[in-house]
């Protein structure tokens, strides 16, 4: 899997810190040991985000969600991110975002997911945060975990 293509490594840097500082201000908590865009690329869990679009788009997929999902970075990024589950799962995944939206993050999400080639397979332990801005305006969600097994 590749890097995000020249034109989009800044832009995905600044999306990088947005993410770590987040999730830090959510949980209380980092995400990482060595909290800069590099590790988190190259972090060896994934970590995925999507926009606030009425349909979201996923933002960002590290290395790491890349390999898990079959996809590399431009077709990870262009993606619905309801489609990262299958249409039988998509209810759940939609009940775990207001579950997170009411509470501010949750930590305990498991749930069905299938990548590029039809591999399933279960996510378990997921934390699942907002992405806010400096200025406390919503710019998306995200994603993280580190459990899973393929089914």
């Amino acid at each position: 899997m590749a890097d995000p293509a020249p034109d989009n490594r800044h832009r995905a840097a600044a999306h990088a810190e947005l993410l770590l500082s987040s999730f830090e201000q959510a949980t209380g908590r980092s995400l990482l040991k060595r909290a800069d865009a590099e590790a988190l690329y190259h972090a060896p869990f994934p970590v995925l985000s999507h926009n606030t679009a009425a349909d979201p788009v996923l933002t960002y997929g590290n290395l790491a969600a890349q390999v898990l999902w079959e996809m590399g970075w431009e077709q990870l990024t262009s993606m619905p991110s309801r489609l990262t589950a299958e249409p039988a799962h998509r209810a759940q995944r939609d009940a775990m975002f207001a579950k997170m939206r009411a509470k501010g993050f949750i930590e305990d999400y498991a749930g069905i997911r299938i990548s590029a080639s039809g591999r399933r397979f279960e996510i378990r332990g997921a934390v699942i945060w907002p992405l806010l801005g400096p200025d406390g305006v919503k710019l998306g969600e995200a994603a993280s975990f580190r459990d899973y097994r393929f089914i």
